[in-house]
């Protein structure tokens, strides 16, 4: 059943045309993944559906009592409201539901001959089953914790940071449910946890989706199908990303044997149209006409497969192989490297050496210091102890700031600042043109200044412009944020080219798979653990481990119940004692402190006058120890009622 019909849609903006004459239709339980090059029409025709935008031509159908909801890039709440507040406040209907069928039931018990009450239990019950929203509480829980802004749940949702701010809108969009969702690059800000219990709410609550993603492992596992946004038309293909790769495939050649019988005819025509003197009679016109538009097709034809042939090529190479590992350079010697801010320990005696040629991506949770350790060997900031001993080697950096952009410059300026036309990239002599239309940009864009671009844009000058310094290592935090996946694929080209040394920052897992050969994985509290092969498979491993892990703690548990009698200790150490006896007290004391900023922190003149900023940072600490002082004495706990 269709739920958002688009038909003959075209879409202009002054003289860009976006989309041109296309049909488009979602139905219940798809999940469509659009994709294609940046300001190629995506989020246009994602807001056309969503029906906040009006298309130039054409209609769009939709049922009025469909809820439609979509994920705003930036989110905007109430200045009042905190974290638990906000995702509330979104879930008032289904609240209002849960205690209507709690009297209905009532009322049924007492008559429940009353058809009337009965139709109106039966439609009240199918809404709550349609949301599945009958443990509301339990699965806030979970999503706070899951989402990692438990800690920040009595926190007002304004003193977030953009991306926390967007965790907590897509966690009151998933609770809700609503007949359609569109997802606005859901995946970004999100750490490779949060992105797997992102995919299994999004699969096990059955939604019908609308989505635009670069992260391929996101669009293979989520995707029932995909359409490509292309020269301002929608080519659609079942499945999800694999499939998508292996049907253009087909597509292309296809296309390339409808080319070749074009050329026949073409020639056939051709012949006609230069030997028979009969093409020049009136009646003939229309056969000339035809073959000036084969002449056309067939110009245009080879650019579309040739460039087809070239995306798919790209995600076909195969993933580089180590070579000489003996022989090879070391560029950092790390020995027990330990760091911190504000108490927060982030690397903890971690020792490990880079070579020549090694492709290591940093992974793991959100905020456990990935991007320290890319500034320590950077040398932008010093660690606590430690050493890093480095060799003598250039190293190109890229980060989300652009630094080494400035925005008064054009394109031709940012790469040839001394005049001419010619860049050197990786000891090969090229023109600038055809060097940044690898990078997707046209030749009217040479003029363009960088202050001009959209975000992606400067991130693709960025990358280029790296590419163009002759160094032994690179150093990428975060490289694929903001990025298509045609550019993307670019992106993996070049790094796979690459002779020297990568370091990289990223929770793409399909371009992690495919660039690296190492992992640097953290797991928290300054441990970072060391790893070969694929970060999808390391992931499974860990779920497997700790799908294990969990059994034997219900095992344990079983155990425990059967054999009462069974301990293997009597008492407590000496510390535990201590800490059973003095954590209460701590905690209570913890717990009147936090309670105290949160007030401040809903009283405008009380976080005025102390500072917002400095508020939150205080209660972020105290509920970090909160938590911490809480799980000890738990753990304690247990050890105590255990030998009662």
């Amino acid at each position: 059943m269709a739920l958002i019909d688009l038909f003959k849609i075209k879409k202009q903006y002054d003289v860009k045309l976006l989309l041109d004459d296309i049909d488009f239709h979602l139905n219940t339980d798809e999940r469509i993944a659009l994709v294609g090059q940046n300001g190629c029409g995506k989020s246009t025709l994602m807001k056309i559906a969503l029906g906040t935008e009006a298309p130039t031509e054409g209609k769009r159908v939709v049922d009025g009592s469909l809820q439609i909801e979509m994920l705003s890039q930036q989110p905007h709440f109430e200045t009042t409201l905190t974290v638990r507040d906000a995702i509330a406040n979104e879930l008032t209907e289904l609240k209002t539901a849960q205690e209507e069928h709690t009297r209905l039931s009532l009322e049924v018990a007492q008559d429940f001959e009353n058809k009337t009450l009965l139709a109106k239990l039966e439609q009240i019950t199918a809404f709550l089953d349609h949301h599945n929203a009958w443990n509301l509480d339990d699965k806030i829980e979970r999503i706070l914790q899951e989402f990692k802004l438990k800690t920040y749940e009595n926190r007002l949702v304004v003193s977030l940071s953009g991306g926390e701010q967007r965790r907590v809108a897509l966690a009151s969009l998933i609770l809700k449910k609503p007949d359609v969702l569109l997802l606005d690059e859901p995946t970004n800000h999100l750490d490779v946890y949060m992105v797997t219990f992102l995919e299994e709410i999004l699969l096990k609550e059955k939604f019908t989706l609308l989505f635009i993603s670069h992260d391929r492992h996101f669009i293979d596992t989520i995707a029932t199908r995909v359409i490509e946004v292309e020269n301002q038309k929608l080519v659609s293909y079942k499945g999800g990303y694999r499939d998508y790769l292996l049907q253009k495939e087909e597509r292309m050649k296809s296309l390339a044997k409808q080319h070749e019988n074009l050329l026949k005819l073409l020639k056939h025509e051709e012949e006609w149209l230069s030997k028979s003197v009969r093409a020049r009679e009136k009646r003939n016109q229309g056969r000339k006409a035809r073959v000036l538009q084969l002449r056309q097709e067939a110009k245009k034809n080879p650019t579309l497969i040739r460039k087809m042939q070239v995306e798919l090529e790209r995600e076909k190479k195969s993933w580089r192989g180590e070579k000489g590992l003996n022989k090879r350079k070391m560029l950092f010697d790390i020995e027990n490297l330990t760091y911190s801010i504000a108490d927060k320990l982030l690397i903890k005696n971690f020792t490990a050496r880079i070579l020549q040629r090694d492709k290591i991506a940093i992974v793991g949770i959100n905020g456990a210091g990935k991007s320290t350790l890319l500034k320590l060997l950077l040398g932008r900031v010093v660690a606590d102890t430690g050493i890093i001993n480095k060799g003598d080697f250039s190293i190109g950096y890229f980060d989300q700031h652009r630094e080494m952009l400035n925005n008064e410059h054009t394109l031709i300026e940012t790469f040839c600042p001394n005049g001419g036309d010619h860049v050197n990239v990786q000891d090969r002599h090229m023109h600038v043109y055809a060097y940044l239309k690898s990078f997707l940009f046209p030749q009217e864009y040479m003029t363009k200044k960088i202050g001009q671009l959209s975000g992606g844009e400067k991130n693709r000058v960025a990358l280029a412009l790296l590419f163009t310094k002759n160094v032994e290592c690179l150093i990428l935090d975060e490289p694929t944020n903001d990025l298509d996946i045609q550019t993307i694929t670019i992106l993996e080209e070049k790094l796979i080219a690459f002779e020297g040394a990568l370091l990289f920052v990223s929770h793409d897992r399909y371009f992690i798979d495919k660039i690296a050969s190492k992992l640097f994985i953290f797991k928290g509290n300054g441990i970072i653990e060391e790893s070969f092969g694929s970060y999808t498979e390391y992931l499974e491993i860990e779920k497997e481990i700790q799908e294990l892990e969990d059994l034997q703690k219900v095992s344990k548990i079983t155990e425990k119940k059967e054999h009462p009698k069974e301990k293997r200790k009597t008492k407590l150490s000496y510390k535990q004692q201590l800490a059973y006896e003095t954590l209460p007290h701590e905690i209570e004391v913890l717990e009147q402190k936090i309670t105290k900023i949160n007030a401040c922190l809903n009283n405008p003149q009380c976080y005025e006058e102390k500072g917002l900023i400095k508020l939150s940072d205080e209660l972020k600490e105290l509920e970090r120890v909160y938590e911490e002082k809480t799980d000890a004495y738990l753990e304690i706990l247990e050890i105590y009622e255990s030998l009662q």
